[in-house]
């Protein structure tokens, strides 16, 4: 399997999911958006992208690499999206927490452009959480973020 996981990271929240699925999934390289461009993707049977949620979409640097990818690039490579996210039941704001439900997250905006990109999407996008802005991570949501990586390279 050619695989890669390329991710942003904010406070290092994502980073820590990203590099835990690389560690599981074994000999795939994980690589922060920074060190990525079209041709680093180029030839992968599989690309897993995750973004901080900021602003309900994901960072810019994510945007800025799925916008800038030709069209069809993703033709015939297996691809899935996920976010970190803070739990929404812990945002103390009912209007916050409103709009937070309302707007959405980053990993559906990243699935939306891989698929525009021709990839075909191998699991629904998937959030991990967060304890506030800045984090931790939620106990337990390294090993998910390992489970659902090999769950998904597997189907």
């Amino acid at each position: 399997m050619n695989a890669l996981v390329v991710y942003d990271s904010v406070f290092g929240n994502t980073e820590k999911i990203a590099r835990a699925m690389g560690d599981a999934l074994g000999n795939v390289e994980t690589l922060s958006v920074s060190q990525v461009s079209a041709e680093t993707i180029r030839g992968r049977d599989v690309l897993i992208v995750g973004s901080p949620t900021r602003g309900f979409r994901p960072t810019e640097g994510i945007s800025k690499l799925l916008n800038a990818l030709p069209k069809n690039h993703l033709a015939g490579v297996r691809v899935a999206a996920f976010d970190t996210r803070i739990v929404l039941e812990t945002i103390n704001s009912k209007v916050f927490r409103l709009l937070v439900d309302k707007g959405g997250y980053a990993a559906s905006h990243i699935a939306q452009s891989l698929e525009k990109k021709g990839g075909k999407l191998i699991a629904p996008p998937e959030g991990f959480f967060v304890t506030g802005e800045q984090g931790p991570l939620k106990d337990g949501e390294l090993e998910r973020a390992a489970r659902w990586a090999k769950q998904i390279v597997s189907s």
